[in-house]
Parts: C-alpha cells; sequence; structure tokens
C-alpha cells in the first residue's frame, strides 16, 4: 500500500531509530513463553526434528517481519509503479535456496535420517486455475500465506480475518482436488534436475541464468517507469537492528534462502505452509459431521492425522514458529498493536483468504510451498505457477479499489 509523503528525502538511520517505539516488554515475555510451549509440545509429539523445526519457524517469522519481506507487495509494486526491488529480493533468496537444495537432493543429505525430497508436482490446469485465484486472493487478503501468518504475528488486524477465509478455503480446496488435479488436462510432474537429463548441476545452471535474466528485466523496468522506492520501516542500528529490525531486504533473501534449505535438511522437505490450513479447517469439519475423511485428498496414510494432534504436523509447528517469531519481533520493537477495520476491508480480508486457501490446495502450494520451495526443487509446475500468480495480482489491482484498498501510484514518494 502505497505511503504518504513525509519528506523530499529519504529518512537517516538516527531519524528512524528515534521514532521506533520501546519494547513491549510483557508481549515479549508472552511471546517466549508461548515459543517454550510449543517448542516442548513439539518435542513430544515429534521429537528432537520437530523441535528444531520451531526454532526455524522462529527464525523465518523474524526475517520475514524484520524486513517486511513481502511476495503479495513485491508483485503489487512491480506490476503497478515498475518497483522492481522486491521481486530482484526473491531472485537472489531462490538462488540460495536453490543452490542449498541442489547439493541437498543431490547427495540425499539428511540431518535426521531418511531421503530428503522437493517439491515436485504435476502441470495442468489446476497449478493455472490455483496460482490464479491465489495471486488475485493474496492482493485482496493484504498479504499471501507467509505474510497472513508474519502480520498476525505483528497484530495486523485484516489478516485474523484472511486467516479464517484461508483455513475455509483450503477445506473447500481439499474437497474438489479431486476433480481438478485428476479429472482435468494435466502433464505429469516435470524436474530440470530429473526429468530432462540435466541432473542437479545443469538445472542449477538453468535457473541461476532464469533469475538472473528476471533480476535484469526489473532494472530495465525501473530504468523506464522510475518508479517510488520502497519505504523504509523505523529501525534501531548498530547490533539491536538484529531484534528491533528493520533489515535491509537483500539481506533477509539470504537469510531465508538459508533458512528453507536447512528446513529441507531437518524435515527433508521444503518449507510449506498450507497444508497445515486445510488439516485444521478439516479435523474441524469432521468434529461437527462432515465426513472429510472419506475424500481423496485424505486417502491413504495422509488421513492419520486426521485423528491426532496438531502438534504432530510438521507444518503446523513451524506455522506456529513463524507467527510467534514475527510477534516477538514486533513486540522486540514495540510495533504490535491492533486496530479497527472498516466492513469493505474485513469482507475483502475474508474473501481474499478463501480464494488462496482454495487456490494454494489446487495448485500444490502457495507463494511458500508451490513458488518459494516449488522452484528451489526445480520443479516446472513453480513456474507455471509463478506466471500465473503474477496474472492474479495484475487483474486484482483493478478489484482492489472497490474495496478502498490502494494500489502503488508513480507520484509517490515511497511505495
Amino acid at each position: 500500500m502505497a505511503t504518504s509523503r513525509i519528506d523530499e528525502s529519504q529518512p537517516s538511520s538516527k531519524s528512524l531509530a528515534e521514532r521506533l517505539p520501546s519494547p513491549q516488554s510483557i508481549l515479549i515475555g508472552v511471546g517466549i513463553i508461548l515459543a517454550v510451549v510449543v517448542d516442548l509440545l513439539a518435542y513430544h509429539y515429534g521429537g528432537l526434528n520437530f523441535a528444531v523445526q520451531v526454532v526455524l519457524g522462529l527464525l523465518l517469522g523474524l526475517a520475514l517481519f524484520n524486513a517486511r519481506f513481502g511476495f503479495t507487495s513485491a508483485f503489487r509494486r512491480f506490476l503497478a509503479v515498475g518497483n522492481g526491488e522486491g521481486i530482484r529480493a526473491h531472485m537472489v533468496m531462490l538462488a540460495v535456496s536453490s543452490t542449498f537444495f541442489a547439493i541437498v537432493l543431490a547427495n540425499k543429505a539428511s540431518l535426521f535420517g531418511g531421503i530428503p525430497a522437493g517439491y515436485v508436482s504435476p502441470v495442468g490446469t489446476s497449478v493455472v486455475v490455483g496460482s490464479f485465484l491465489f495471486g488475485l486472493g493474496m492482493q485482496l487478503g493484504e498479504g499471501c500465506a507467509s505474510g497472513t501468518l508474519y502480520h498476525i504475528g505483528a497484530g495486523r488486524t485484516e489478516n485474523y480475518f484472511t486467516i479464517i477465509g484461508f483455513v475455509v478455503g483450503s477445506v473447500l480446496g481439499a474437497w474438489n482436488f479431486n476433480f481438478w488435479v485428476n479429472d482435468t488436462p494435466h502433464f505429469q510432474a516435470i524436474s530440470l534436475a530429473t526429468s530432462t537429463g540435466l541432473g542437479y548441476t545443469g538445472a542449477w545452471i538453468v535457473q541461476i541464468v532464469l533469475f538472473a535474466l528476471i533480476y535484469w528485466i526489473t532494472l530495465v523496468v525501473e530504468k523506464k517507469r522510475k518508479p517510488p522506492k520502497m519505504h523504509i520501516p523505523p529501525t534501531a542500528t548498530g547490533w539491536k537492528r538484529i531484534f528491533r529490525g528493520s533489515w535491509p531486504i537483500m539481506v533477509a533473501a539470504v537469510a531465508l534462502g538459508l533458512l528453507n534449505g536447512l528446513t529441507l535438511l531437518v524435515r527433508n522437505q521444503p518449507w510449506g505452509i498450507t497444508s497445515a490450513f486445510a488439516l485444521w479447517g478439516s479435523k474441524i469439519a469432521l468434529a461437527v459431521g462432515i465426513p472429510v475423511d472419506h475424500w481423496s485428498y485424505w486417502a491413504g496414510d495422509k488421513g492419520a492425522a486426521l485423528h491426532q494432534s496438531i502438534f504432530a504436523d510438521s507444518t503446523t509447528v513451524m506455522n506456529f514458529g513463524v507467527i510467534l517469531g514475527s510477534f516477538i519481533a514486533a513486540t522486540s520493537g514495540g510495533l504490535f498493536f491492533l486496530r479497527k477495520l472498516p466492513f469493505k476491508m474485513i469482507i475483502a480480508s475474508l474473501l481474499g483468504g478463501l480464494l488462496m486457501g482454495y487456490g494454494a490446495r489446487i495448485s500444490f502450494g502457495c507463494n511458500i510451498g508451490a513458488y518459494f520451495s516449488g522452484i528451489s526443487s526445480f520443479s516446472v509446475h513453480a513456474w507455471v505457477w509463478l506466471v500465473f500468480g503474477f496474472v492474479g495480482s495484475y487483474v486484482a489491482l483493478y478489484i482492489r479499489p472497490l474495496f478502498g484498498m490502494k494500489n502503488p501510484k508513480s507520484n509517490d514518494h515511497f511505495c
């Protein structure tokens, strides 16, 4: 969302530090206690592996909040005014994670035993439709999957409604999963590494070239359109900046890439978010008498999760870690607050969450599971997801004003 014009020049680090509120000490303590409780529960149900995953989630939440690292906002800034700073950060993040993934997958490396596997999914109608719906939804819901989690931790009120819609949409997507995935036209899963003869080294080279090309395109677009720069959030200085951000976006990009690689090493699969939403919603539906356990989505061993604690689910414990990591980061900066929302924004948030939840289920993931982790896994479906996620975001630019939501403009000082 565009910010109002304040000065004619970027604020200095000193002035930003002076504006940063005091730490919210009581809330920080609450966040730390909750993080310990979640970690102990994760350890009880999943052992040391799950306990480590909670820590990884905390670090992901810290990085996301302190850099205000956006997928939704990066797409919107580039499409609306041509600002490619966020997209370039994505390419750096993907280059780091793809390098890490190539090494881990090629060598079958794992910290806790087993064989790691990336997210490589079929390419077809479900991916095209689902990613379009997700792109549309994330611009209405003011956050993607990771954005929804870290905004909840930071007290961004609209995202509490977004996640309600997200859970409902995920259940509906699970209900229709068989139709979209099996009954509509599709190809088999295609890996640039294992389906083409390129191997992980060749696939890595191809992707690095693509990342460099996209990076260069954003620079060309910026030179032509001369967009406003990204807003710099308030920050502390020196070593305190680690906890009381903001972080440079490229620092967060590298950190997120490394953390996703570590996630693959720890749990033998990359970072994902939205499968947990389908689980939470399906457990609620089952409790009220809806026979979700008869749906094809929950067929086989997957259905066992419906009858276990949510803390026995790897994705769930990482999601809780992300929320609490961003909560601790926000309260450390004195930036956790809730606000009253216009009714239109509540509706937009619910609708956006619904579209994202449904879209993520039928397209094999969200901005994290499909885009970030999918591309890092060398899956062709992830590149298709990126293209149609952009298309959905572009269409949403024309819908957002109907709900009183602003798009960046070329004459804004910051975007």
